[in-house]
């Protein structure tokens, strides 16, 4: 008898927890939250996107996605030892990046850093489970110029 009461109890119990906890992830809360931010370099200004997302590192130091758009505005500057100081702490905070790994690889390739950039792009094409075309591809033009030799005509 106790079994007809305390099943359906715990069943709905669990029930009202699943649907009333918040399912966000860090990044997503962080879209939200920085949203102001993303629209300033979505729109092509790059260093009024610098500045709020400079200020809200300074704020949350733990936050991946403001690392990354501070590295993308570093990036859009030219500064590439910058950018890659930002999408490292990015990735220390959540290695699953998928664009972050793509850029850091990018930025290994402009500082003709091959190893590093073949590994970032490699992680890349891992998280995006190889969906990604980019990845993909910037992996292959690495790779091949790590490995010159395989890629010459067998005749």
């Amino acid at each position: 008898m106790d079994a007809l009461i305390v099943v359906p109890l715990v069943v709905t119990l669990f029930f009202l927890h699943y649907y009333l906890t918040d399912h966000d992830t860090p990044i997503d809360k962080d879209r939200k939250r920085f949203a102001e931010g993303i629209a300033l370099f979505e729109s092509g200004d790059y260093t009024a996107a610098y500045a709020y997302f400079d200020q809200k590192i300074k704020e949350n130091r733990k936050s991946a996605l403001a690392y990354e758009y501070r590295g993308k505005c570093n990036l859009q500057d030219g500064n590439l030892y910058s950018a890659l100081y930002d999408f490292t702490e990015a990735l220390s905070f959540d290695n699953t990046l998928v664009e972050v790994h793509l850029k850091k690889g990018l930025v290994h390739y402009e500082l003709d850093e091959m190893n590093n950039a073949y590994l970032s792009l490699d992680k890349a094409v891992w998280f995006s489970r190889g969906e990604n075309a980019d990845a993909l591809h910037w992996r292959t033009v690495v790779y091949q110029k790590l490995h010159p030799s395989l890629m010459t005509d067998r005749k």
